[in-house]
């Protein structure tokens, strides 16, 4: 099949680099602190039902949400309702979103086509049975379509879980011990994964309840460094090998910081040099690249491919592990499993209403070529903030990979151990610059992830977008 996808160009990564070097050493540039303070001013009078909401959450959530993605500064605003492009609060308030619940929504939120197919499953089977159904089958026919290399398919419950299972065929199949991720990569919360985790060279730093023999089996090395790569590759070889390397195909945290386009293909390489699995982890990246997945747009092979928020097109249970034949049969199923088998579970993991909603989004995104739509509007938000920049001279930095778009203005997600004082000393300002820039986007109708990340999606017109930039600078020329 021809596939499409999302990059009309591949970002210079160089470039970017020298651009958030640049920002990092100048000092931080936020929004003035009148303007500030009538933004704060909204969410005091303009969100009050999702305060008292939040106000009571606290007393019986820890945090008062049950989500990461939902720390919003100065407090969580409260969802309602959701179509297309468009989020509203529970005041009422109408926003662009540029969430898109952390980015499965492709098709724009609770695209009608699928939601009238799930519908129907729930006035038939209803959203779990705990037998097995025909979706089950359909959706991992559909992905082997889509991303050859995924041989066959094991569906789970969340990206989290994927990975735990990914690491688990792969120290099964390989009977080594060592798994090797990228600094600052985030690939889940299980007790392994968290070691590395948003800073580079940062170990165990947020292993907080974890022992450390949990994690003495994970090693990382910096982003787009290669070498150390190999010295690790060859560490472990004399402690007894590496199961597999694990990375975010366009660099951690959905590529916040980018690879060169040639990466994959050299780790790819470096793992064939020591016989070591390559496992993507495509949690953002699949289908949102393309129906092929990164994999098809690098045009590299991993073993294993890690699923996570598009399998079910947004809706829950979102999460599966893919790839090779003989890897992945390992999770087989079955009374009397015993032996080489790779324990996996999970009562509601490929429930039939997860299936369907997967299956219908997949096709769906095939029949409107979603994919490539919104990596244009992703590439028209880009244009757009990168004028907005240089109109006001900020040494921000907005780039793009499809409808993955990164702005920086705050820099907080690129520091890194290997400036310790710098980390030190800039971390907790830098944060907060960036949570102040998240609620200033929200005060002016604009959803982001933590204020510098957005998600396009097919629903994003020309004209959302150009409203959206209207609105965006209405926050950065208040920066000067």
């Amino acid at each position: 099949m021809t596939q499409h996808y999302a990059i009309s160009q591949y970002p210079n990564v160089d470039e970017i680099y020298t651009k958030l070097e640049s920002l990092l050493s100048q000092p931080l540039l936020p929004v003035r602190r009148e303007k500030m303070t009538e933004y704060l001013n909204y969410f005091d009078t303009k969100c009050t039902r999702s305060k008292q909401l939040n106000d009571a959450a606290k007393q019986v959530i820890p945090g008062g949400v049950q989500h990461n993605l939902a720390f919003n500064y100065p407090f969580p605003i409260a969802g309602e309702k959701a179509d297309g492009a468009y989020l509203w609060d529970a005041d009422g308030n109408q926003y662009i979103d540029f969430l898109q619940a952390g980015g499965p929504t492709v098709l724009g939120s609770n695209y009608a086509p699928v939601r009238e197919k799930v519908i129907e499953l729930l006035q038939t089977t209803g959203p779990v049975t705990g037998l097995f159904h025909e979706y089950e089958l359909k959706l991992a026919q559909l992905i082997h379509r889509f991303m050859p290399a995924v041989e066959m398919f094991r569906m789970l419950g969340s990206g989290t879980e994927s990975v735990m299972a990914a690491i688990r065929a792969a120290r099964a199949f390989t009977k080594r011990k060592y798994i090797i991720k990228v600094g600052g990569a985030y690939h889940g919360w299980s007790d392994q994964m968290v070691y590395g985790l948003h800073i580079p060279g940062s170990g165990r730093l947020e292993s907080k309840g974890i022992p450390r023999r949990v994690t003495a089996s994970t090693r990382e090395f910096y982003p787009n460094a290669l070498g150390a790569l190999k010295r690790q590759l060859l560490l472990n070889k004399l402690r007894g090998g590496t199961a597999a390397v694990i990375v975010e195909p366009v660099g951690p945290e959905s590529g916040t910081r980018p690879v060169p386009y040639e990466f994959n293909q050299k780790v790819r390489e470096l793992c064939d040099d020591f016989g070591v699995l390559l496992i993507f982890d495509e949690v953002v990246t699949g289908f949102r690249l393309g129906l092929g997945g990164a994999q098809g747009y690098f045009n590299v092979k991993p073993d294993l491919t890690v699923f996570g928020k598009c399998i079910a097109g947004g809706y829950p249970m979102a999460g599966g592990v893919g790839g090779r034949r003989e890897v992945v049969a390992a999770f087989a199923a079955g009374i009397g499993g015993v032996g080489e088998r790779a324990y996996v579970g999970g009562t509601l993991s490929a429930n039939p209403l997860s299936c369907a909603a997967g299956y219908y989004a997949l096709l769906e995104m095939e029949r409107t070529n979603a994919a490539v739509i919104a990596g244009k509007a992703g590439d028209r938000l880009t244009k757009g903030l990168q004028s907005i920049i240089e109109k006001y001279s900020l040494p921000f930095v907005a780039y793009n990979q499809g409808s993955i778009v990164h702005l920086e203005t705050a820099g907080t997600m690129l520091l890194d151990l290997k400036h310790p004082f710098r980390l030190f000393k800039e971390l907790k300002p830098r944060k907060h610059m960036m949570e102040e820039m998240g609620a200033a986007y929200m005060a002016n109708g604009l959803v982001t992830l933590a204020g510098s990340r957005m998600y396009t999606s097919m629903a994003d017109t020309d004209e959302v977008i150009d409203d959206a930039l209207n609105r965006f600078e209405t926050v950065l020329k208040e920066c000067i």
